[in-house]
């Protein structure tokens, strides 16, 4: 009788009638997921790094000193990189302030336009430096914190300083977006501090509401503009 069974090769192993293929080799995914983690974390570092490091100063604001006595709501100066800066401020209720005699708490709009809508500013009460062009300050409250924070967009918050600056890395720490890039225009919100801290007393000390460069910029002075303030009695 004729054996139907397959012929298996002297040096194969024995066949069992079933047909198993081998998985492929898994690729090992985390070292590309890490690698892209690390380039993305790159890119963000030199977005935020270079517009710092290759900064350069552009000059003076153009804004002469105000004269003692006078409290102004509103100053233009033409900077030396040619553009046309415009500030000035007004009441919670859109009315002409006193800059002459704030009170503690009083809330001021603050606007502006034609400013570099490519770097940042602080907002803030600033001790008015001896120099035309010395740098403001110290500030009361401080600046910009920096830290990061949570907020609404949209809703307007009152501090005694305010950041603005278009760049996603820093909105993220509490920077506030221009109101328009292209034509420098910002809105910020101002809550009059106590007239002292620790580390300037503006009843003896002329102060001011300045503009001036954020930290990506801290030695340009082409943006500082600023109102006389004086705390009423």
């Amino acid at each position: 009788m004729r054996d139907h069974r397959p012929r298996v090769p002297p040096s194969s192993a024995p066949y069992t009638g079933e047909v198993t293929d081998a998985p492929p080799a898994r690729r090992r995914r985390w070292p590309w997921i890490a690698g892209a983690a690390v380039a993305l974390l790159l890119a963000g570092v030199a977005a935020v790094a270079l517009p710092i490091v290759l900064h350069e100063p552009q000059g003076s604001s153009g804004q002469g000193r105000v004269p003692v006595g006078e409290f102004p709501t509103e100053v233009t100066a033409t900077g030396d990189d040619g553009r046309i800066r415009m500030l000035s401020v007004a009441t919670e209720a859109g009315g002409a302030p006193d800059l002459g005699a704030v009170e503690v708490g009083d809330r001021l709009v603050v606007t502006g336009a034609g400013y570099d809508g490519g770097s940042g500013l602080y907002v803030a009460v600033c001790r008015v430096p001896d120099e035309i062009d010395g740098k403001p300050g110290p500030c009361l409250g401080g600046v910009g914190s920096q830290e990061v924070e949570q907020f609404e967009e949209g809703v307007v918050q009152w501090a005694p300083s305010n950041w603005i600056n278009e760049a996603f890395a820093w909105r993220l720490f509490g920077a506030r977006s221009f109101d328009d890039t292209s034509t420098g225009a910002f809105t910020a919100y101002i809550e009059v501090p106590a007239v002292a801290d620790e580390n300037v007393d503006c009843s003896v000390e002329p102060c001011g509401l300045y503009t001036r460069n954020d930290h990506t910029a801290a030695s340009d002075r082409v943006q500082d503009l600023y109102l006389p303030l004086r705390w009423a009695d």
